[in-house]
């Protein structure tokens, strides 16, 4: 296998902020995206410290996990955050799952998003709203309203995988992910989230359509499968998240 140069992650973030420059008067052309997700197609687990005993570590922590002599249950164990850049434009950042390790289904409000899975297994199942709004009320409780949603992912990524691309409004803004394996991810979030702007993370529960249909089919008969409605849900208190400490190559910003 070629070896990576140590710079490449350098470029990345170099091609980030001239992507997502605080001058621009628009969002990023398509050309520009395809830039920025062809050279992140070529980031493997060493440009940002992985290093090649972490794909065989069973409890999905890689670089990050706990002492040897110090073992817990795998499917105790929560998924480790790494923070490599946080800035006003862009964030670039690292989750690293244990087996079965879930990021419940929430959104990205306003947001560019682009994901390659490092290493391992990982189910994505992705929806966009259906526009315009197609909003129910509910009578389950802590649910008054679900809004009608299109699925737009929902297969096994197996790395080394093309990058994925999630946008305002399509591409499967709102996704879950499952770890099958110990897998990683490396994140570009474009802007990053911020209350204050509107871009505030929000969590949702998927139901099947059949639950809210009145006989007032909304879509076509034999694709009840590719909708669901959505209803807001509170953050989920089982999702815990451990700050893990970037190992790779500095980055001169």
């Amino acid at each position: 296998m070629t070896k990576k140069s140590p710079c490449s992650i350098q470029a990345l973030f170099d091609l980030c902020k001239q992507t997502f420059a605080p001058s621009a008067t628009s969002s990023p052309s398509s050309q520009a995206i395809h830039k920025l997700y062809s050279l992140l197609d070529t980031i493997g687990p060493e440009d940002v410290g992985l290093k090649d005993e972490s794909l065989e570590d069973e409890r999905g922590h890689g670089l990050f996990g706990f002492n040897v002599f110090n073992r817990v249950d795998r499917w105790a164990q929560p998924i480790t955050y790494v923070d490599i850049h946080e800035g006003q434009n862009f964030t670039m950042c690292m989750f690293c799952f244990p087996t079965s390790a879930v990021i419940p289904l929430h959104d990205h409000p306003g947001m560019t998003v682009l994901s390659k899975v490092l290493y391992g297994s990982l189910h994505v199942k992705a929806y966009d709203w259906v526009e315009p709004a197609c909003i129910r009320k509910s009578e389950r409780v802590g649910h008054p309203t679900v809004r009608l949603a299109r699925l737009a992912v929902d297969n096994v990524v197996n790395a080394p995988n093309d990058t994925s691309v999630l946008y305002p409004k399509s591409g499967g803004n709102l996704h879950c992910f499952t770890a099958v394996t110990p897998c990683a991810v490396l994140d570009i979030l474009a802007p990053p989230y911020l209350e204050a702007a509107g871009r505030r993370c929000t969590y949702y529960h998927d139901y099947p359509y059949s639950s809210f249909a009145h006989g007032d089919e909304i879509v076509d008969n034999g694709k009840e499968q590719e909708y669901a409605w959505l209803a807001v849900v509170d953050t989920p208190e089982d999702l815990y998240m451990r700050p893990g400490k970037y190992m790779g190559p500095d980055i001169q910003r």
